[in-house]
């Protein structure tokens, strides 16, 4: 055995087999190798979708007559006021009968100055007190009767009965009766919310002047004689003044026109440049004063209403560090 050990570790190292390339046994189910760089992942940005602009409320007084609701769940309220109950809620489309605008001389900070007067819809309650009415009858036997809003006297009055007056009663709660709604009743709603269409002038007849023709003028000619003709005499040379260079021209300062979002309020300083102001939504912090120069803007109907408002943006002359814009273009957010 040792001799068998000797003859082993004198024996020479033999050379290792040249190691023969394989072909690389590849799982079927992943996809080949390749030297090519990996591509780069393709990240989809998010679209994000504009609100389409909402339309421009109108600016001009309503008048007595037809119009149309132009917002949704619009309250209908006994009182020109938000402290008015609400009577019932009127939709986009829906038609009304304007009696008159009114304006209200002190009003919330965040409350419409412009209200309409309207004829009370069909679906609002009308209540009147159950012992001024013949049951025979079914006609008002007092000389004037309030129409309430609700089933009781702290609720406001939205018109009024006379003696003889017919009725139709829909239900009975307590002392009070629910009667039909009349032409004769009203209700409030906010002014901006409410369209009318303008009215379509009158075109005035084209009237073509007519020209009378010239009188023929006859013109004798004038002959001088020479002895007529004066001489002229020789010029003289003149040496104008060479004119004196025009002062420079100053070029006035570009106009800042930018725009802001806020809530409408009604300013309570006598010091104020304007009546109306636009605060910040969420801190109530004063953005700017708003001004218009347009006969037809009504800022009072923006009163309480989230906006966009464009125009030219500068500080008040009196005070330096007040903003106001001059108003371009008003844009009314839900």
């Amino acid at each position: 055995m040792l001799f068998g050990v000797m003859i082993s570790t004198n024996m020479p190292a033999q050379p290792a087999a040249p190691a023969t390339t394989q072909p690389a046994i590849e799982n079927p189910a992943l996809p080949p190798a390749t030297n090519k760089p990996a591509a780069k992942a393709v990240v989809k940005k998010a679209v994000v979708k504009k609100a389409a602009p909402v339309e421009e409320l109108r600016t001009v007084p309503l008048v007595a007559g037809p119009a149309t609701v132009v917002a949704n769940h619009v309250n209908v309220r006994s009182k020109a006021s938000i402290k008015g109950e609400i009577l019932t809620r009127m939709t986009n489309g829906e038609p009304v009968t304007v009696i008159e605008e009114v304006h209200l001389k002190k009003s919330l900070p965040d409350e419409p100055s412009a209200w309409a007067k309207i004829v009370l819809p069909a679906n609002a309650p009308a209540w009147i007190n159950s012992k001024y009415i013949d049951a025979a009858t079914k006609t008002v036997n007092t000389k004037k009767l309030n129409v309430r809003g609700g089933p009781g006297e702290n609720y406001a009055v939205i018109g009024l009965l006379v003696k003889g007056d017919a009725v139709g009663e829909i239900t009975t709660k307590g002392d009070w009766t629910k009667i039909e709604p009349s032409p004769k009743f009203f209700a409030f709603l906010a002014a901006q919310y409410l369209k009318q269409e303008a009215p379509k002038p009158v075109e005035a007849p084209v009237v073509t002047p007519v020209e009378p023709a010239p009188t023929p003028v006859v013109e004798t000619p004038v002959v001088a004689t020479p002895s007529e003709i004066p001489a002229v005499p020789a010029a003289l040379p003149v040496i104008a003044p060479a004119p004196e260079p025009a002062p420079a021209e100053e070029l006035p300062l570009p106009k800042r026109v930018v725009s802001h979002e806020g809530v409408v309020h009604g300013t309570v300083s006598i010091q104020a440049p304007t009546p109306y102001a636009l605060v910040a939504p969420d801190t109530g912090v004063l953005v700017d004063y708003l001004y218009t120069t347009s006969t037809n803007l009504d800022l009072s109907r923006y009163k309480g209403l989230r906006i966009v408002v464009t125009g030219e943006e500068a500080l008040d002359k009196r005070w330096k560090n007040t903003p106001v814009i001059t108003i371009q273009k008003i844009l009314v957010l839900e």
